[in-house]
């Protein structure tokens, strides 16, 4: 009968125990809550007792977390749209102010991206987009932290860093930006080719008259060579024919003879008393 009776009151005490204890992990910190209201903050891991089936226990993360904002169009001062996709790391500091005000960390991620997203277009809006391309933009980014964290603080976040991961043009943007880029670049090119050829001509001209100067250069010395060889040779003629004028004429005669009999189809109607065949004695007597 004791038996009977010792084993349900073992069982119970074995579940009030069990429901009794809880273990905050070191990546932890744990809110103790009784019927919906907040009784104990835990901060460090261990091991840790509540009252089982009246209280319960809420654990939220204290690392940093990982925040990504959905992409937001930004105009910036000077009318121009740029799409910036940022990120934010948080931690949660005051897990009472965070229970109350959010509940849980989905809600948290909620709120504060609509924080991040409404302060880049606030400080990013009021300068132009050159400035944003810059290295400027670690000033903005600065402006930005400081604002998210003025309104985490209520939240019991503290925001640890805002980051632009990518700023882009919006697609319209981009491709007229691009087509006008492309126009540049093909009227760049024309230009290149354009000076090109006419470098081309130039250099072309410029080598004709070099070619055209120097082949009158030549044929100029070249003249002037036959010029002198010609004198060069009646000198010599003249020297010959006045050591012995009657050989020189026969010399003479012989070339003439040589030019003008020897060959084809020439025929000469001279007298027989002609000079030119004075070498052949008196054709008359012969025939």
């Amino acid at each position: 009968m004791t038996k009977k009776i010792l084993l349900p009151v073992i069982l119970v005490l074995a579940a009030t125990a069990f429901f009794s204890i809880f273990i905050v992990k070191e990546v932890n910190q744990a809110i103790v809550l009784q019927f919906g209201d907040p009784k104990r903050i835990i901060l460090k891991p261990g091991l840790n007792f509540k009252i089982p089936f009246i209280q319960n226990v809420v654990f939220l993360d204290k690392r940093i977390l990982n925040l990504d904002t959905p992409p937001e169009e930004v105009i910036a001062s000077d009318q121009k749209r740029l799409i910036v996709d940022a990120f934010a790391r948080f931690k949660i500091v005051d897990p009472l102010k965070f229970y109350i005000s959010v509940g849980n960390e989905r809600v948290a991620r909620s709120r504060l991206s609509t924080i991040i997203n409404s302060r880049i277009r606030n400080v990013l809006g009021q300068q132009e987009l050159q400035t944003l391309l810059s290295k400027d933009r670690t000033k903005q980014m600065a402006l930005i932290q400081e604002g998210v964290n003025t309104e985490a603080e209520n939240f019991g976040i503290k925001i640890v860093d805002v980051r632009i991961k990518r700023a882009d043009l919006p697609q319209a943007n981009s491709e007229a930006i691009y087509r006008r880029m492309q126009t540049e670049r093909e009227r760049e090119a024309k230009e290149f080719r354009a000076r090109g050829a006419e470098m081309a001509v130039t250099i072309t001209s410029t080598a004709d008259k070099e070619v055209t100067v120097i082949l009158a250069d030549a044929q100029k010395k070249s003249e002037i060579m036959k010029g002198e060889g010609d004198g060069q040779r009646n000198k010599i003629f003249a020297e010959a024919f006045g050591r012995d004028p009657q050989f020189f004429a026969f010399y003479r005669a012989m070339q003439a003879y040589e030019t003008a009999l020897i060959g084809g189809d020439t025929s000469l109607i001279l007298s027989p008393d002609s000079e030119f065949f004075k070498f052949f004695g008196n054709i008359k007597q012969k025939q």
